[in-house]
């Protein structure tokens, strides 16, 4: 990503050279993992498309699968605005016949895909969601309406302007009525102070499956510097509360955004796996406790958190964070539960 474009990006920037300056020998390598949360784009001054996936891919870990999860990418230019997203799940379902052919290696890119539907339409989501499981192939699993919203404007990124509240709104949630009868899920991303609204609609719609990304999204920036420990108790409290509901399941990932206030990008080197791992144990170790290795999953959301270190290192982390994890609760986090509430064919 270029500077000119890093100054009005709400990411980190992504610098190879820096990166390049950091490798590490693989953990476990034969270890199999589903990347449940990545994005593909070509955005003005920052693209990651196929290739760029699956270099980050071949850096040594055993990545069997992924699920690509919506983020604006490749939305139709023409038609109705509602139905605009859906030319994000054909341009994914696209990419995904391109690995699927064999000829870009072993790696099931995109074998299950997050798409967008706007819920505030209420009951005319129905048609948009149609349209979406119609172009995937076979692959599209759910969607992911961003209702991330705070009161500090710092904390926002300007591509959303989700209201206050959105997730308790009558018309959202008309809309959200109807992914359990077409066998759909939902991702939910927000920050901490929200968990509750994610909650009251876990509760609200029991029979849908719902995946809090990020693990919730704590923030220390802005209005929350200073505050990680007020913070962590607050969303730790959050978390637990959730987790009592079995509908919802939580990615363990996502963790170095600007809102996050870690300086991985500050320093010298790029971190090692054992300083990733350091930072986000009292993280990790509290979801994982809440809801069960059965209902986490590791996620790496590159290439957005790929300005704050590399992919070799993040799933090494992820391996030291699960060092002590039985055999069976290694494979629910780095590929059960993906392939469970994704309905993976890996």
């Amino acid at each position: 990503m270029s500077s000119s474009t890093q100054a009005h990006s709400p990411y980190l920037a992504v610098r190879d050279e820096w990166l390049a300056r950091r490798t590490e020998s693989i953990i476990d390598p034969g270890l199999p993992i589903v990347d449940p949360h990545h994005h593909l784009w070509d955005r003005p001054g920052w693209r990651y498309m196929l290739e760029d996936l699956l270099a980050d891919c071949a850096t040594g870990h055993n990545i069997v699968g992924t699920v690509f999860v919506q983020c604006r990418s490749m939305h139709r230019v023409d038609g109705p605005e509602g139905m605009k997203p859906v030319g994000e799940t054909e341009f994914v379902n696209g990419v995904g016949a391109m690995s699927r052919s064999g000829g870009y290696g072993a790696t099931k890119v995109n074998a299950g895909i997050v798409g967008h539907v706007n819920l505030s339409l209420g009951a005319a989501a129905e048609e948009v969601l149609e349209a979406h499981i119609r172009v995937g192939g076979g692959y599209f699993r759910g969607i992911r309406h961003i209702t991330a919203y705070d009161p500090d404007p710092s904390l926002l990124n300007p591509a959303y302007t989700p209201p206050p509240g959105l997730m308790f709104d009558k018309t959202f949630r008309e809309g959200f009525s109807k992914l359990a009868p077409l066998n759909l899920t939902f991702d939910a991303w927000l920050y901490h102070p929200q968990i509750g609204d994610v909650t009251a609609l876990a509760r609200a719609f029991p029979n849908t499956g719902i995946c809090l990304n990020h693990i919730g999204g704590p923030l220390a920036i802005g209005a929350y510097a200073g505050k990680r420990d007020q913070v962590f108790a607050a969303w730790a409290k959050s978390i637990t509360e959730l987790a009592t509901c079995p509908n919802v399941v939580v990615k363990l990932g996502g963790m170095a955004m600007r809102i996050n206030g870690w300086d991985f990008h500050e320093q010298a080197d790029p971190p090692s796996s054992e300083a990733l791992a350091a930072a986000w144990k009292p993280y990790v170790d509290h979801c994982i406790t809440a809801f069960g290795a059965n209902r986490c999953m590791f996620e790496s959301n590159f290439p957005v958190d790929k300005g704050s270190y590399g992919y070799q290192a993040f799933w090494n982390a992820c391996k030291i964070l699960a060092k002590d994890a039985t055999r069976a609760e290694r494979t629910d986090l780095f590929s059960g539960t993906a392939s469970r509430f994704y309905r993976l064919d890996i």
